[in-house]
């Protein structure tokens, strides 16, 4: 999931979550790579431990590895507890790196534990940060469909066009793209049409405003829990549908 701040990223990744566990078989792995984390709170989850934490601590304490572990041994240990567990989904969360010193060994060490991680799950999704550096740094370099998400506004509608724009530039290798645009009232407002014409961007679907989603949210109540027939969750399973209908 990409696209510009305060497009709903997280609730359309919630919602993407719930259709997977809800209709099909195996398990999901969730994966907040936001700093600012909230997807566990969209999920019901509860977070104890952050990747970045994981990173800080190993940091710390990394002259004192207990005798009989290696470096990458020890640090796979760590990562693979701060998975939150659950029926038929698990939940890794990248969180903000703190205190001070070099996070380039760790940070290897993570793409290689993400990949060690993939052939557990049948499904990954994950909640990347606003904007396009997370592609810059190839932190999501293979991905089967990248939705490309904006809120209401012409905007959002060229943040997604310079993002498909670095996509192609890096050469990133991604299999389908899919443009989604959030919060949408009744219908798309004509000059948002005329710029994604202009720019050449294909939307693939609309995701109306729901106001079960800001109930649920206010209650703090899992974005899992809403009913089939809420109006987001509809759309929501009919990309879904059409998007694992085919490998096109």
């Amino acid at each position: 999931m990409a696209g510009k701040g305060g497009s709903g990223k997280t609730s359309l990744s919630s919602l993407i979550i719930r259709y997977l566990v809800k209709n099909k078989e195996g398990a999901v792995l969730a994966v907040d790579a936001d700093a600012n984390a909230n997807l566990g709170d969209g999920l019901g989850l509860e977070v104890v431990q952050t990747i970045g934490g994981v990173l800080a601590q190993f940091n710390d304490e990394k002259m004192s590895i207990p005798a009989g572990l290696t470096k990458d041994a020890y640090l796979e240990t760590k990562m693979n507890q701060s998975i939150t567990e659950s029926k038929k989904l698990d939940l890794l969360t990248m969180g903000r790196g703190e205190g001070d010193g070099c996070y380039c060994y760790p940070n290897s060490v993570l793409r290689n534990f993400i990949d060690k991680l993939a052939a557990n799950y049948n499904y990954i999704v994950m909640d990347n940060e606003a904007g396009m550096e997370h592609l810059s740094r190839r932190t999501t370099e293979h991905i089967d469909l990248l939705f490309i998400a904006s809120d209401h506004s012409v905007k959002g509608v060229r943040t997604m066009a310079r993002i498909r724009k670095l996509i192609d530039e890096l050469k990133l290798d991604v299999r389908k793209q899919m443009i989604i645009i959030g919060l949408v009232p009744d219908k798309l407002d004509e000059h948002i049409e005329e710029e994604m014409k202009k720019l050449d961007l294909k939307l693939s679907a609309a995701i109306p405003y729901d106001e079960n989603i800001n109930k649920y949210d206010l209650e703090q109540r899992s974005l899992l829990e809403l009913p089939d027939d809420s109006a987001a969750v509809k759309v929501i399973d009919s990309i879904m549908e059409r998007a694992l209908a085919t490998k096109d």
